[in-house]
């Protein structure tokens, strides 16, 4: 019988960091669910079963210490589920006070997608969670692509650091991605200087979850490009071939962080 995957609750305002964290738990075996504000929060909590929250701290309205407090009345149904805070602050007194106020651990954005997980799993055990939780190792195994072959990957002037998904540039500025941008981006870069047409995009990115329909691909490719800072009459990274598709017209060389 199949072990039910722990599923766990994703509160951000940031929608494309929502998609991020979302789609890193699900290749690492989790269910997950997401949620913009408080208030989508409780209602995603009446609607099903969370086994943890990721909690973001600075958020509009309510923030994360506010809800973290309402959580944790006595007498809420809520009060026992796991807490992590996502945080962006640098200064130790928050995070203690997070801490104090029932949160179990926090985050420090921006983070990597292995410490994520790995804090994920290891709070779960400490909740009593079963030990069969999704392993890193099963996970990394399971990668296939450039995404099971190298950490680095290095461009033009670009690097993309895979398992952590940072896009870094010549300066070693971290540029973020969506969940659809880096999932392009790994397509391309996985068929450096060869022709990639429409139907492999949507078919790429449909096996991964990410719908996207045939009209939103230019879409797509134009913001993957602005993020590459190669918009233009004739962009010279990312080249569109009339009546084919796309092609990275640039070497990809692959190695280790």
């Amino acid at each position: 019988m199949e072990t039910e995957r722990p599923n766990i609750l994703i509160v951000d305002d940031d929608a494309e960091l929502r998609e991020l964290i979302a789609e890193t738990l699900a290749e690492y075996g989790f269910a997950s669910g997401a949620a913009r504000n408080g208030v989508e929060m409780y209602a995603a909590l009446e609607r099903g079963t969370y086994d943890m929250i990721l909690l973001d701290i600075m958020m509009p309205g309510e923030d994360g210490l506010t809800l973290c407090r309402s959580l944790r009345v006595p007498g809420t149904p809520y009060g026992r589920i796991p807490i992590i805070f996502l945080t962006a602050l640098k200064d130790t007194t928050d995070k203690v006070v997070g801490l104090e106020i029932g949160g179990d651990d926090y985050l420090c954005k921006p983070f990597q997608s292995r410490e994520l997980i790995a804090r994920v799993r290891a709070l779960l055990r400490r909740s009593g969670y079963a030990d069969d939780v999704p392993s890193i190792a099963a996970a990394k195994q399971s990668s296939g692509g450039v995404e099971g072959e190298a950490s680095v990957l290095s461009f033009g002037s670009w690097k993309l650091n895979v398992m952590a998904r940072h896009l870094i540039d010549e300066d070693g500025v971290i540029v973020p991605l969506s969940a659809a941008e880096f999932r392009l981006l790994t397509l391309f870069l996985d068929h450096p200087q060869q022709v990639v047409t429409r139907d492999n995009i949507m078919d790429y990115l449909a096996e991964r979850s990410l719908n996207i329909y045939d009209r939103s691909i230019d879409a797509q490719v134009s913001r993957l490009r602005a993020k590459l800072r190669d918009k233009g009459p004739n962009p010279s990274l990312i080249r569109t071939m009339r009546g084919d598709g796309y092609m990275l017209a640039t070497p990809v060389e692959k190695g280790a962080s």
